[in-house]
């Protein structure tokens, strides 16, 4: 897999996950952006989903990480930016169905829900599928504008 540019950020609930998909990520080679939080004070879920969507919305990002306790607040913040799909995972298939179906391209998961090497294999699996494109066109015009 080729280098690629990934946002990345946590709340309280999913910073130990955050450290270790982080470090994981840098050392396959990723450019990584970390947009926070750096303790464990708590702290507002969508003051750090926000900048990890606007900079995958943007281009600035190709894909986003975003890390809670259970990873569906993330996965809801993100999701009400233009252009984002993201999806919470729990294992490898929901992580290559919903890139080569969905075209997803933030992957949330649950700092108190999952594992670090299930977490690990997902996010692998997650960067590594391609979008399959083709019929799944169609579905994704639909998301992006509901009225089609």
């Amino acid at each position: 897999m080729s280098s690629l540019t990934i946002a990345i950020a946590a709340d309280h609930g999913g910073l130990d996950l955050k450290r270790q998909l982080l470090a994981a990520l840098r050392a396959a080679g990723h450019q990584v952006t970390d947009f926070g939080t750096d303790g464990s004070e708590s702290v507002d879920y969508p003051d750090y989903a926000r900048p990890v969507a606007e900079a995958v919305s943007s281009g600035a990002a190709r894909f986003g990480v975003l890390v809670c306790g259970s990873g569906i607040g993330m996965a809801i913040t993100a999701n009400r930016h233009p252009g984002i799909r993201a999806t919470v995972l729990h294992n490898t298939t929901e992580a290559r169905l919903t890139r080569a179906h969905n075209d997803a391209n933030i992957a949330c998961f649950g700092g108190r829900t999952l594992g670090v090497e299930v977490a690990l294999d997902c996010l692998h699996s997650f960067l590594a599928t391609p979008y399959d494109g083709g019929r799944h066109d169609r579905r994704i015009a639909k998301i992006e504008s509901p009225s089609a």
